[in-house]
Parts: C-alpha cells; sequence; structure tokens
C-alpha cells in the first residue's frame, strides 16, 4: 500500500531529518464539545491521527476546546471520544481539556497586562468593531488603550471575581491597530461568561478565547505541528506573536489545510444543530445527518471513511468534493464485505397455482456471488410468494423483462414462472397476481434450453420475516445548501423525500437474528443496515446505506473514454 503523500507530511519528514523537536512529532485534535462531530472533522481526525501512526513515537492528543461554558456539555464530550474510538484512533492516555489550563491561561493574561501588552476595555462589541476598522481603513485605538498596568490588573481582578455584567468589559492584547491584518488590531483575549461550566463550575466568571488559548495550549502539550483549517490562516500572525511575547518555551509550527466541503451537505455545527433543534432531522445521530453518528448509524464503516478521507487527500486550495466519492466508498467496501439476502420492499403477491399447496421446498444459496467463505443460507420456496410491485407490469413496454401476462421469467435460485391472471380488489388496485411453474427448471435454468431475459427476487410468504425499511437520500436538493445565489436559507432547499419509510417491507428468514448495525445488500435494492437504535427484536429496522447504482463510478469512466 502507497504511503500518504501531501505537502504537510513534506513538511514534517524534512522537520524530522533535520531532528527538529529532537525528532518529536507530536499533533492535536482539539473540537469544540458544542455538538457532534461530522465528516468533516473526519478528515482533521485522518489527519492527525494518522501522520502520528505514521511516525514511530508519533503521538496525537486529544483536547477538547472547552472555552464557552454557555454552549459545551459532558455529552458531547463522550460522544466525541466515542465517535473518535469507533473510527479506529485510540488517544490513550493523551486527553487533555483547554480548562485544564485555565489556571495556567489566568496567570499568562496577568503577565501580558504586567508588562503592558494587554489592557481592559470597556467598549461594547459593536463599538469593538467599529473600532477595528476594515480591510482598507486603519483602526482606531481604544479610549481605555492607554489605561495604567495597576488599573488593568485592578479591573481584571473585578472580571475575574464576577463583579462586571457580561459584555461590559474585555481584555484585549496591546498589537497593533495599523496592521493590515484584521486579527492583530488589539483582539479580545479573555471575555465575561457568567455560566457555570461542565467541569469548573462556577469558579470562573472569565474564559479565554479561542485564539488566546489554542497558542498556549499547544505550548503547553509541546505541540510540534498544529493542523488546522485554512480560515485560521490569517490567525497565525497573532498565534505567534502570543507564544513570542510570553516567551513559551515550546512554539509549535502552525500548517493550515483545506477544510472539507461535501456536495448536498452543510457542515457547521450550527446549521447541524438548527436541523436537529427545528426537528427537520430527528436528533444528530439521524441517518441523514453528516455527523459520525449520523452516517456510522446509516450503514458506513471506519475504513470506507478513512478511504474517502484518502482519496481527497490534504491540499491548501478549498474545493467542494462530491458526494458520489463518498458513496462510492462504501459502495466498494460492501460489496466485498457484505452477505446477499433477498427482500421485498414494495411487496405484491404471487400465486403459484401448480405448486402443491401446503409444501415448502429449500435452495441452498450462497450469501456472496464469488466469496464462499460467507457459506450458505436455506431460502424457503413455496406457493405463495412476494415480489417487488415493479416488477410486474399489465402493460409493459417493449424491453421490459420482467413479470407481464403472459410473460415467463427466472425467480432467483428457484424456478421459471409465467403470469396466467391478475386479481383486482374492490378499488380497482392489483391484489395477486396468478402463475404457474415449471418444475423442470429448479435452479434457474431449463433442460430445453429455452432462455429467459429477466430474473426478480422474491420471498416466500409464509416464511417472511416483516419489517421496516428506511429509504435515505440527499437531506438538501441544490448541490450547494449555503450558495446565497441560489437560495436564501439553506434550510429552503430541505429535500421532502430525504426519507421514506416502508412499513411493511418483508425479508428472507435469514434475516430473523440481524444484529444491530449488521450491513447486508438487499439484492438488486442496494445496502442496507440494521439500526442500532430502533430495531426491535420481532420488529427490525433497516436503513438503506446506499442504493447499487454507482454515480461516482459512472463519472470516473465517461471521464477517461
Amino acid at each position: 500500500m502507497t504511503e500518504p503523500s501531501d505537502f504537510i507530511r513534506n513538511i514534517i519528514k524534512e522537520d524530522m531529518e533535520s531532528e527538529k523537536n529532537n525528532g518529536a512529532v507530536i499533533t492535536r485534535f482539539p473540537p469544540e464539545p458544542n455538538g457532534y462531530l461530522h465528516i468533516g472533522h473526519a478528515k482533521s481526525i485522518c489527519l492527525n491521527f494518522g501522520i502520528a501512526e505514521e511516525n514511530r513515537g508519533g503521538t496525537c492528543h486529544l483536547r477538547f476546546d472547552d472555552t464557552n461554558p454557555a454552549k459545551e456539555d459532558a455529552e458531547y464530550v463522550e460522544a466525541i471520544k466515542s465517535d473518535i474510538k469507533w473510527l479506529g484512533f485510540d488517544p490513550k492516555d493523551h486527553i487533555y481539556h483547554a480548562s485544564d489550563y485555565f489556571d495556567k491561561l489566568y496567570e499568562c493574561a496577568l503577565k501580558l497586562i504586567k508588562e503592558g501588552k494587554a489592557y481592559v476595555c470597556n467598549l461594547n462589541a459593536e463599538q469593538i468593531r467599529e473600532y477595528r476598522g476594515t480591510l482598507t481603513a486603519p483602526g482606531k485605538n481604544s479610549p481605555y488603550r492607554d489605561r495604567s498596568i495597576e488599573e488593568n490588573l485592578a479591573l481584571f481582578e473585578i472580571m475575574k471575581n464576577g463583579d462586571i455584567k457580561e459584555g461590559e468589559a474585555v481584555l484585549r492584547a496591546k498589537v497593533d491597530m495599523n496592521s493590515p491584518n484584521l486579527n492583530m488590531r488589539d483582539p479580545v483575549i479573555y471575555r465575561i461568561k457568567h455560566d457555570s461550566h461542565y467541569r469548573t463550575g462556577k469558579k470562573w466568571h472569565i474564559y479565554p478565547m479561542y485564539d488566546f488559548t489554542h497558542c498556549l495550549s499547544d505550548s503547553f502539550e509541546n505541540i510540534t505541528h498544529s493542523l488546522c483549517t485554512l480560515e485560521f490562516e490569517d490567525h497565525r500572525p497573532l498565534y505567534d506573536w502570543l507564544l513570542d511575547q510570553l516567551k513559551s518555551e515550546c512554539h509549535p509550527k502552525q500548517i493550515e489545510f483545506a477544510r472539507l466541503n461535501l456536495t448536498y451537505t452543510v457542515l457547521s455545527k450550527r446549521k447541524l444543530n438548527m436541523l436537529a433543534a427545528d426537528n427537520v432531522v430527528a436528533g444528530w445521530d439521524d441517518p441523514r445527518m453528516p455527523t459520525i453518528s449520523g452516517i456510522r448509524r446509516r450503514g458506513y464503516t471506519p475504513a470506507s471513511i478513512k478511504d474517502f478521507c484518502s482519496r481527497i487527500g490534504v491540499a491548501k486550495r478549498d474545493s467542494i468534493v462530491d458526494l458520489a466519492l463518498l458513496e462510492h466508498c462504501i459502495r466498494e467496501e460492501l460489496n466485498r464485505t457484505t452477505k446477499r439476502v433477498m427482500a421485498v420492499i414494495n411487496p405484491i403477491k404471487v400465486i403459484i397455482d401448480n405448486y402443491v399447496e401446503g409444501k415448502t421446498e429449500y435452495f441452498d444459496s450462497p450469501y456472496h456471488p464469488t466469496d464462499k467463505s460467507f457459506g450458505f443460507r436455506r431460502v424457503p420456496f413455496s406457493r405463495e410468494l412476494y415480489i417487488e410491485r415493479e416488477d410486474f407490469m399489465e402493460d409493459p413496454p417493449k424491453k421490459f423483462f420482467r413479470l407481464a401476462p403472459g410473460k415467463e421469467v427466472r425467480l432467483r435460485y428457484a424456478y421459471f414462472v409465467k403470469c396466467t391472471d391478475v386479481v383486482y380488489d374492490e378499488n380497482g388496485e392489483i391484489k395477486e397476481i396468478h402463475c404457474v411453474y415449471d418444475p423442470t427448471t429448479r435452479g434457474g435454468s431449463a433442460p430445453d434450453g429455452r432462455k429467459v431475459k429477466g430474473t426478480i427476487h422474491w420471498v416466500s410468504a409464509e416464511h417472511a420475516i416483516s419489517a421496516e425499511v428506511r429509504l435515505y437520500n440527499n437531506l438538501f436538493t441544490l448541490p450547494n445548501p449555503e450558495d446565497k445565489k441560489s437560495v436564501a436559507d439553506f434550510r429552503d432547499c430541505i429535500n421532502p423525500n430525504s426519507l421514506v419509510i416502508v412499513k411493511s417491507a418483508k425479508l428472507e428468514p435469514s434475516l430473523a437474528d440481524t444484529l444491530p448495525e449488521e450491513k447486508c445488500q438487499f439484492e438488486r435494492l442496494g445496502y442496507f443496515c440494521a439500526d442500532s437504535k430502533d430495531s426491535k427484536e420481532g420488529a427490525p429496522v433497516f436503513n438503506r446505506t446506499v442504493p447499487l447504482k454507482d454515480t461516482w463510478a459512472k463519472m470516473q469512466k465517461n471521464k477517461f473514454r
């Protein structure tokens, strides 16, 4: 297998060859515990943990950026740990929290104040934005910028003690209000929050901002390479400035890479939270959500996600990846690793008039067409069967090769059957189809050499298991639901058919003991996964992971013609 190569790995390789950091490689993955991880985070997880694994003795820290008590919760912490472990990575003894460093961060802030490099500012948020200027106009100094060190220390202590309301004061770094980089125009490094923190309770009334916490936490943990997405590129000068001003013994190298953007998907935690809160979906783990818990429940595997992340690679320029590639990765894996079974999602009854009533025979059918290690299962066959409603047509077009009046088809693994009659109910709908079978065609071939063009799947009505089947489609109707030129609000292009629930699907009996998250291919229909949450004994629920049709493979084939 070819080792992954990209500009980040090349930088790390050069650092190791030059014995920088004494040859050590320590990365970190720093999620904020204010929601569930999504497929975009999976890219960062695979990169950070992957690089650590590729370099002998390398380590990746899992550090929770828990500096906003109003939005964070222990539930998210545990969910993030679970997702990372499920992906196949284990931080082991290297799990940290930014809140571990609140005392040290506070001391760093005091040091900046004492050296005249930070000050308490009483401008409100709107005024701070106004004073900051624009990309073409320089900023203006805050009227509080020249407070004495003693006054700043006293005010910061009052802030710490909780005696000032939220929004009435912040601590700002004193950098350069004329800098062409807006992030360097006296950024806020501490703000007031009176919410209780899920780990530290009511101890703190001031909390550090991400830019302040990020670089120092990296330094405290001796991170060698701090890998961030591109939006942090303009924050790198502040990252370096803070570490230089505080004379940090460890000065990590921040490197930026392009985040993942995926068609028919939103990857903003704020927007995903809106979908869950507005009941557009049934929570963070809804199989339509791009969260790791959602796609896991839908039937995706760690290997398919890692394969996807490997294929898209690591780049410096933002781009949007076709969702079809992710679907292609899971199809490729499931094609190799899952058993085949027969299921009828939209059933219509077939009665074989010349088959002995009450008789049952069995066909030993392979679970996989090429891999015999999957073994065989016994498929029961009887007089009454279910087939897919779309496999029958009363007045078919010329190239319809499935069942129709007077036409003969092959029942997979079983016999040839010919339609002789159709029975209707009181509403004029088809109630049942009557056929005759040819007993000499057992196993699917005729001794007289005649051929049939159609083969359809079926299940025995007497032995079938009833199940709920959930057919998932794209959550959005537009490839880019966040494109303001196409849609005012991303929720305006929600796909009303993103979930179709079938209550009365019929499955072959081999699926009776299917375990939660067990995956299989329903022949001719797609890949399905037993739902880990709603399946119950005697009442199974199956989620469609992907249909059989591979859009990505077709696109690539046409591309190179």
